[in-house]
């Protein structure tokens, strides 16, 4: 796969996702050891939505991360491009992130895990991100970056190239997929840098918790009152 293959046009990447759909949520489970599960509450955690909060889910999915807002007493949007995954699970409304059916302000919280890494424009997504939040409101972005230990990084960065690809192979229907998946995490910027897309896009008082030693960081901001 070439460099061209990571920039697809967004429906590209919608049929990849469709393609995928019944099977996303136990690979998802497979290729992470079950760390998924961990991450995402540990979003769920940080956002701290409760009764009377309505939150926005980016590239929910099938609907899984949703759940956890809604069980908090959250009103919960899920929302995503790929009408695989709408159909496949729990989330109801189709967007592009880089122009979202919603009102500015109409959300408390907005968040977005595993999902920003695959917009055609993440800086111009995360503007968006940005006027659909009201003063005041958060952000919560989880994704793939890097481990804070050189030596394991490098370890890692091998399971991605040589490991994943050959249990996609095995136990994925469209393994070309989860190639994608690999060198697009590789290709993604580490956590110090991603604080600089967030706050080139407006948001203010970025930082990060990385989670499994920086296999995945969690970047939170939030939009200054206006």
């Amino acid at each position: 796969m070439t460099r061209a293959d990571l920039d697809k046009q967004p429906a590209d990447v919608a049929a990849m996702f469709d393609g995928v759909a019944e099977r996303y949520d136990l690979m998802n489970d497979i290729l992470s050891a079950g760390q998924v599960r961990l991450w995402r509450r540990a979003v769920a955690r940080i956002i701290g939505a409760g009764p009377g909060d309505r939150v926005l889910d980016l590239a929910a999915g099938t609907g899984t991360s949703a759940l956890s807002f809604t069980a908090a007493g959250a009103d919960c949007v899920a929302c995503d491009f790929s009408l695989g995954m709408l159909r496949a699970g729990r989330a109801r409304i189709a967007g592009d992130a880089l122009r979202l059916p919603f009102r500015d302000g109409a959300f408390d919280a907005v968040t977005i895990s595993f999902g920003l890494r695959n917009v055609a424009s993440p800086g111009a997504a995360l503007a968006e991100m940005h006027r659909v939040t009201r003063p005041g409101g958060r952000l919560v972005v989880c994704e793939f970056s890097t481990i804070t230990i050189a030596p394991l990084d490098m370890l890692y960065r091998r399971y991605l190239t040589d490991v994943l690809p050959a249990i996609a192979r095995r136990t994925a229907r469209n393994p070309e997929a989860y190639t994608y998946l690999a060198e697009s995490i590789t290709d993604w910027p580490a956590q110090r840098e991603l604080v600089g897309l967030i706050e080139a896009a407006g948001w203010s008082a970025v930082r990060w918790r990385d989670l499994s030693l920086g296999v995945v960081a969690v970047h939170v901001a939030r939009r200054r009152d206006n």
